[in-house]
């Protein structure tokens, strides 16, 4: 599949198509790891599972902020 370099802000991206976004269960904010060998470069997910679960986390903690204090007392 090509993608073309795009110039996005300051810097330079790939836009990568929706329909590979969704086989790979990627989505926006999600952080790739970069890496380069000989053979070019290469594009996979960073293992940040444990990352959306405290952002899960930290939002109903949030929402529920008053419920929770009252059960802490």
């Amino acid at each position: 599949m090509n993608v073309t370099l795009r110039k996005i802000g300051n810097s330079e991206g790939v836009i990568i198509p929706k329909e590979v976004l969704d086989r790979q269960n990627l989505r926006a904010g999600d952080t790739l790891e970069l890496t380069e060998d000989v053979n070019g470069l290469s594009l996979k997910p960073t293992d940040d599972v444990f990352e959306r679960q405290m952002q899960a986390a930290q939002q109903f903690m949030d929402k529920y902020k008053v419920a929770l204090q009252k059960l802490a007392e």
